[in-house]
């Protein structure tokens, strides 16, 4: 079975998801303990607003009835504008009251309990006010000592009684539950607090304890790694140097077999140039025994040119001689700088290894080049040869005619085979001119191909010295990397 390895960012997220969940059970227990909590509030407010209005409702009786009973003593009618606004205010006061005890059956029923009360009280302190007016002071302080209004008044205040203490009753129980609710919510806030650090740090813990190890881990490959491409960067380099070197002798000898091929080819185009010269003067000479068909009579006038002209050839055969000499000593030269440019590419390695196939086609093309003036030698003795028995001939021609009739058609043999023999000089120059023009023209390839070997020697030289230093910083990196994860060892 495969094992799975998280990534950090992997880890501190899985650390943060049990924190959050417990913040959030945190959260929704202290939103449900807080808006409990406000409800409770809510209704204790509600509760002193009904113990706030019993006793406007209680001190509006009051005042309603002193401002009644002075002008029952005085008759002054000041105390009656302050008597009717104590009496509007106590309808206002019992319309709060029953709104503000909507939920509370027995409160309801306690109101209800009120409201005749309330008129009757009204209505004695009308009539007592009354009788003030019609029959004087005396009249209405008997109707006051008869003592209905006081037991009016006595029944209210002991039905506001029952309502205050059933208030104070209710207030006293959301009290409790208000601070019971303020205890579970701050215990609920403190325990998931403290257990949230508790969680945090412990996974903190782990998580770091994890990913310093993991990173030591790594830092130490990181070392490792920089260490080896050091030393491989080193020794890079040094083959770079070593390949650059290689590269520019090589190149320097390239250059001499270069300007060498350039005289070959140079000495051939001549040797090319005498052989269409001797193809002229035998095609000459082929024309010389067709006119001495014409006429015997003519033999002798064409004997001393055909003479002039075997004198020429032989000069211009000897000059070939010279020159095959030169050519043949140039292969030799050839021959030779490529053995030793094989013998250098051989040492070059694998980078040379291109050059030493062109060095031996060199060498195979010098050793064609030798073979080539051996046979154009033989071919010119041969045609040496032929000359000088032409020479003979005319001159026993030019001592009896008879003879040289008859030795005419040996002549023009001899003729046909000279010129058969120029072609096939001037055949076998031409190869010579198109193999050292190839083979100059495989010289530069081969001169460029250093040049850009010498370029990459040179720029996998700069390459290996970047790669150097940026290994030895790597390792220098590592290091320090190490030295900070790592933890001092105790003594």
């Amino acid at each position: 079975m495969k094992s799975t390895t998280w990534t950090i960012p992997q880890q501190i997220a899985a650390s943060l998801c049990l924190p959050l969940i417990v913040l959030i059970l945190l959260g929704v227990v202290s939103v449900h303990n807080a808006a409990n909590l406000l409800e409770i509030s809510e209704e204790l407010k509600q509760d002193y607003r009904v113990l706030s209005e019993l006793d406007e409702l209680h001190g509006h009786f009051l005042d309603a009835e002193t401002r009644q009973r002075g002008f029952v003593i005085t008759g002054d009618a000041a105390f009656l504008e302050p008597y009717e606004l104590a009496l509007h205010a106590l309808d206002g006061d019992y319309e709060e009251l029953r709104k503000l005890t909507r939920s509370n059956r027995n409160a309801q029923d306690r109101l209800d309990r009120i409201r005749p009360l309330m008129r009757d009280k009204r209505e004695e302190m009308r009539l007592t006010i009354e009788q003030r007016r019609r029959e004087g002071a005396e009249a209405a302080a008997r109707m006051v000592a008869d003592g209905r209004g006081q037991r009016i008044m006595d029944e209210i205040r002991a039905i506001t009684a029952e309502l205050r203490a059933e208030e104070t009753r209710l207030l006293a129980a959301r009290e409790a539950q208000a601070s019971e609710s303020e205890r579970r919510l701050l215990a609920t806030l403190t325990a998931g607090s403290v257990f949230t650090i508790l969680v945090v740090a412990g996974i903190g813990f782990v998580i770091i304890r994890g990913i310093n190890r993991r990173i030591n881990t790594a830092t130490r490959r990181i070392e490792s790694s920089a260490t080896e491409l050091q030393a491989a960067a080193t020794q890079q380099a040094q083959g770079s140097k070593e390949q650059a070197t290689t590269s520019s002798e090589v190149s320097t000898t390239m250059k001499e077999l270069l300007s060498t091929s350039h005289q070959i080819a140079e000495s051939t185009q001549r040797v090319t140039q005498i052989a269409a010269e001797t193809a002229s003067a035998a095609r000459a000479g082929d024309d010389t025994v067709r006119r001495a068909r014409e006429g015997i009579v003519a033999v002798e006038r064409q004997v001393e040119k055909i003479v002039m002209h075997m004198i020429d050839f032989g000069k211009k055969s000897q000059q070939i001689g010279g020159i095959l000499q030169i050519i043949n000593e140039l292969a030799e030269q050839t021959n030779i700088l490529a053995i030793n440019a094989t013998i250098e590419a051989a040492g070059a390695g694998d980078a040379g290894r291109r050059f030493g196939v062109v060095a031996d086609e060199i060498r195979k093309l010098a050793d064609r080049v030798g073979g080539s003036t051996k046979e154009i030698r033989t071919l010119i003795e041969e045609i040496s040869a032929a000359a000088n028995t032409t020479v003979i001939a005319t001159e026993t021609g030019s001592k009896a005619v008879d003879a040289s009739a008859r030795q005419f058609s040996e002549v023009a043999a001899s003729f046909l085979q000279i010129s058969e023999l120029v072609s096939s000089t001037a055949e076998a120059s031409r190869e010579i001119e198109l193999s050292t023009k190839q083979q100059a023209t495989a010289v530069e390839q081969v001169n460029a191909a250093l040049l850009d070997v010498a370029r990459t020697a040179r720029e996998t030289e700069a390459s290996s010295s970047v790669t150097l230093k940026t290994s030895s910083e790597l390792a220098a990196l590592s290091k320090d990397l190490v030295r900070l994860i790592q933890r001092p060892e105790r003594a």
